[in-house]
């Protein structure tokens, strides 16, 4: 006879509260963070690029958070479960992949180096704007990534609405 499983969540402790002991840099941080979203890159295309940083840094705070902000703006389980394999899946657009590919070599920038390729795919299906706006939020994302990582924050998010 089998035995029944059991499922129990592990805590993980935090180990500081970041924004209580430097709330000017922490709202200076979700000021650049609004300002991004609001830049005009499509919403749908930042949370998919927040996702596949978050796993590539592997923040369980940050894929829990855009996961839920992502299903939340309507976008598709199948696409979300396929993001560490968007090279494979068929579900991406060619804004899409080229975002996600200069979101690896960005998030990976001490052994890519950001390839000429990558950029230049980049360069292709964005205007100068947009790529300075993705750029951006690559990089915002992953310096969320880090805070969120080194000071182990708890993934226990729930998107407004």
């Amino acid at each position: 006879m089998a035995k029944e499983s059991t499922s129990t969540t592990i805590p993980v402790p935090a180990r500081m509260e970041i924004g209580r002991l430097a709330p000017e840099i922490y709202r200076a941080m979700v000021a650049l963070n609004r300002t991004i979203g609001e830049s005009g890159l499509e919403s749908s295309l930042q949370e998919l690029v927040k996702i596949r940083a978050s796993q590539i840094n592997g923040c369980a705070f940050c894929i829990d958070m855009h996961t839920q902000d992502a299903r939340a703006a309507g976008e598709t389980e199948q696409r979300i479960y396929a993001l560490s394999a968007w090279e494979e899946a068929p579900f991406f657009t060619a804004r899409e992949r080229a975002a996600l590919a200069l979101t690896e070599a960005i998030t990976l920038i001490a052994g890519t180096r950001v390839p000429d390729d990558v950029y230049a795919e980049a360069a292709e299906e964005f205007d100068e704007q947009d790529l300075a706006r993705l750029i951006w939020a690559i990089t915002a994302i992953n310096a969320w990534n880090r805070v969120a990582i080194s000071t182990r924050m708890v993934a226990k998010y729930r998107p407004a609405g």
